[in-house]
């Protein structure tokens, strides 16, 4: 096993691990605090391998891959399981186990108010979600990924859930559950598919277009599902029910992030699909603006952030059917790291003034300090500010979209870029700046460094991760190379166009709302989508199960059940014939001989 490999693998083992631990002592995870240093350590061993990993390759510049045969049957392997260390799994290594060492060195202080049983399933959770994500991350193959990407599933239906007691939190885990459920069954009919037509899961096989088509589009379905795409973004926003900072995992680098990541990984499938990459395109542009104009009218904070996570997902997906591959990625690894830092500014926040409303915050930027700079630093890299990291990636994003499909998705994901810069500056004026809106607010304070420690690495990260990409894309072996465009320079101007509108309308205090987002505050209180779902699942999926029900319990059960029963009813005259005496039983055989003779004869 090479270095880099072992590296990736004591990535994976070490929160499993910790994990396994707590399964098997469930008296130390009732502990609470000592459970949760074991997983923090199981965490910050992952990172520390996963960095190794990465410096390893950045000095032999040779994809690694360790794997032992799986599934095997008649002497045949049906795939391989190991961890395969490349430009593309080695940075998303690092980025994802960093980001979940610093939630969970911020949950330290954001969850002790929970009791220690609790305490101690809230780590053991986080320990097996992290190690669901890697194993996702550094698979060699398709087969090893889509078992990742389940058990990202199910541990993130534990964390959303967590306060299961409560009636909305156990709604949104089982809605995330079954709508991403729902779209896994592309990722499963894609891979039945691409084993079928190739003999294999891996990346790289070589199919006929129409197939191709039908094995990406499947993939592709549990993408939108996984990445909350638009129409099955539904999940998302429910999400926040978990403890943020859940909210801050699942939305910076692990669970949505995957599916973006898959396109990313299975590219060079992808690459010989172009129906496939149009509807990407599509989509994702669609999503952004989408989302965006949703997020101007949420009043929970965290809301306003779920809703922005599905609309820069939507900038990475459509870079990536515009054929930027390190356009998405790219985004993608910014995205973690400020979408992470607002996140946990917010849980920060929440934590103070006992509230998600930004309508019962104010003045928190001189009561919180930190937490308040560490937010306005991820707002202005969300919004694209020149400088911060976000800026570099959506610039790279912009540039890849630009002239394709008549403009439509370019001048789509410019005024995503405008209404980002609006609804950002909104949550910063009305929640940091201005009077307190009561005395939790006005009380507010700084928490231990627990808490603020995360916030300055991430705000650090922020600023200057984007002055790597072209590192990024070298171990990638992409070409990159930064030019301020008329795109990016438009985009800025928007961007800083939206703050300063902000800052008109929200600057100086609560005001009435303007005309065209109060019309879109309609729009989205009327749920439509939702209710869309909702109908077809009481009108058409209910109705339809009834009708299978009544098929399978009278019409399948009943031939069974017949079957049975003229079994029994020949069985039960057959049996008289049994009389248990021997001269009986003897008189019988006599007669067959006697038949038996006469047949003879006869012939």
């Amino acid at each position: 096993m090479s270095p880099a490999s072992s590296f990736a693998l004591v990535a994976v083992l070490a929160p499993a691990l910790a994990a396994l631990v707590l399964a098997a002592l469930p008296a130390l995870r009732r502990q609470g605090t000592p459970a949760a240093m074991l997983c923090i350590a199981g965490s910050l061993g992952a990172f520390g391998a996963a960095l190794a990993a990465l410096s390893r390759l950045a000095h032999t510049h040779t994809p690694e891959t360790w794997s032992r045969p799986w599934l095997q049957a008649a002497g045949l392997s049906l795939a391989d399981v190991g961890v395969r260390v490349d430009g593309t799994s080695a940075p998303m290594l690092v980025v994802v186990t960093l980001v979940a060492l610093c939630v969970q060195v911020f949950s330290l202080g954001y969850m002790h108010g929970e009791s220690r049983e609790a305490f101690g399933r809230y780590f053991a959770y986080h320990a097996l979600f992290l190690f669901s994500m890697n194993v996702l991350v550094v698979s060699p193959n398709l087969l090893q990924l889509f078992a990742g990407w389940e058990l990202v599933g199910v541990t993130s239906y534990l964390l959303i859930g967590f306060y299961y007691r409560k009636p909305e939190a156990a709604h949104a885990a089982v809605k995330a559950f079954w709508v991403t459920r729902f779209a896994d069954m592309g990722l499963l009919f894609g891979l039945l598919a691409l084993f079928t037509a190739s003999g294999s899961f891996g990346w790289e096989a070589q199919l006929s277009p129409a197939v191709a088509t039908f094995v990406t589009l499947m993939l592709f379905l549990a993408v939108v599902g996984k990445s909350a795409q638009f129409p099955l973004h539904i999940w998302l926003p429910n999400a926040m029910e978990g403890p943020t900072p859940v909210s801050a995992l699942l939305h910076a680098a692990t669970m949505v992030a995957a599916g973006v990541f898959l396109v990313v990984r299975a590219a060079p499938l992808f690459a010989q699909s172009e129906t496939t990459r149009a509807v990407m395109l599509v989509t994702g542009s669609v999503t952004a603006l989408f989302a965006a104009c949703l997020a101007l009218v949420q009043t929970d904070i965290k809301k306003v952030l779920a809703y922005s996570t599905c609309s820069q997902l939507g900038y990475m997906v459509a870079a990536l059917g515009a054929g930027s591959v390190f356009g998405g990625f790219f985004h993608l690894t910014t995205h973690a790291f400020f979408k992470a830092l607002l996140f946990l500014a917010a849980g920060s926040v929440i934590h103070a003034v006992h509230s998600n409303e930004i309508g019962k915050m104010g003045g928190l930027a001189r009561r919180m300090p930190l937490t308040g700079g560490a937010f306005i630093i991820g707002a202005l890299a969300l919004a694209g500010v020149p400088g911060l990291a976000g800026f570099f990636s959506k610039d790279l994003v912009l540039e890849a979209v630009e002239g394709k499909l008549g403009s439509l998705p370019w001048i789509a994901l410019l005024a995503t870029a405008f209404l980002t810069a609006f609804y950002m500056g909104r949550v910063v004026f009305v929640a940091f700046f201005g009077a307190p809106a009561n005395d939790h607010a006005a009380h507010a304070k700084e928490h231990g460094w627990s808490m603020r420690g995360p916030l300055v690495l991430l705000a650090t990260l922020s600023v200057v991760v984007g002055y790597f990409g072209g590192d990024l894309a070298h171990l990638g072996g992409h070409a990159y190379h930064f030019h301020f465009t008329g795109g990016a320079a438009l985009a800025s101007g928007l961007g800083l166009a939206g703050i300063g509108l902000a800052y008109a309308v929200y600057g100086r205090g609560p005001r009435e709302a303007p005309a065209i987002i109060a019309t879109v505050d309609r729009i989205a209180q009327s749920r439509a989508v939702n209710r869309f779902y909702e109908f077809g699942f009481r009108r058409v999926t209910l109705v339809a199960a009834d009708a299978l029900a009544w098929i399978d319990r009278y019409v399948v059960d009943g031939l069974i059940n017949m079957t049975g029963y003229v079994t029994l009813a020949l069985g039960s005259r057959a049996r008289k014939i049994q009389t248990g005496e021997a001269p009986d039983y003897v008189l019988a055989v006599m007669l067959g001989v006697v038949a038996m003779a006469a047949w003879v004869v006869v012939q």
